[in-house]
């Protein structure tokens, strides 16, 4: 439940056009509702202005179900990330207007469009293996209204492809980079832009890349 809906729902119960009881009802969810194996903090929306995500790896999809038609229900946008296709599956059969974000492993349903927010974000790859990761930022970001620019493939091994997209990195109004490897890419994005730039260290790579570590430790 965002502000606006529960001014509305407060200036119903004050106008007479909602029953005191069906309004505790409806305030029964706030803050979290306990389905025993998972607290749904409906209060989300209220306190940071976008529903709570669901992060699916380790639950099964019952009760990724569960969670998403729970929150469904209190009339939220869902973002439901790290979705294995199994689970993805069982949320389109119960909620027939989900879309699977494949590349990013995310489900989204949306009730209402968010507010669109000014400029956009960039989100930038070193190599396509960093796809899966980066695709997840931007679904995520789409999902709260930002509108959002790929840059792909710009890694620091061929220089001159990143310095090709300088103006778009210069425009955006944040930056996600996500590399493996040995991280370098964020760092030097970091180095031509005066905005926030949010490093996101990958598992690609091989040898003394430690499976993401030494992109972890560089950035």
């Amino acid at each position: 439940m965002d502000e606006t809906k529960l001014r509305a729902l407060l200036g119903a119960v004050a106008s007479g056009e909602v029953d005191i009881d069906v309004a505790v009802e409806r305030f029964k969810g706030l803050p979290f509702e306990d389905l025993g194996f998972a607290k749904i903090d409906h209060h989300r929306m209220l306190r940071r202005g976008f529903p709570e995500t669901v992060f699916c790896q380790g639950k099964t999809p019952d009760q990724v179900v569960e969670i998403v038609g729970r929150l469904r229900a209190h009339g939220d946008n869902v973002l439901a990330t790290r979705c294995a296709p199994e689970a993805a599956k069982a949320i389109q059969q119960a909620h027939p207007e989900a879309v699977y974000h494949a590349a990013a492993r995310a489900v989204t349903i949306t009730v209402k469009p968010p507010e669109t927010a000014p400029g956009f974000v960039a989100v930038v790859c070193a190599g396509t293996g960093d796809i899966p990761v980066a695709e997840e930022a931007c679904v995520a970001a789409q999902s709260i209204g930002s509108r959002v620019e790929r840059v792909y493939d710009v890694g620091v091994a061929g220089l001159h492809r990143l310095l090709g997209q300088t103006e778009t990195l210069q425009q955006a109004n944040a930056l996600v980079v996500c590399a493996g490897m040995e991280g370098a890419l964020a760092s030097v994005v970091g180095g031509l832009v005066s905005k926030p730039v949010i490093a996101v260290p990958t598992s690609i790579g091989y040898g003394a890349s430690f499976g993401g570590i030494a992109a972890l430790l560089s950035m």
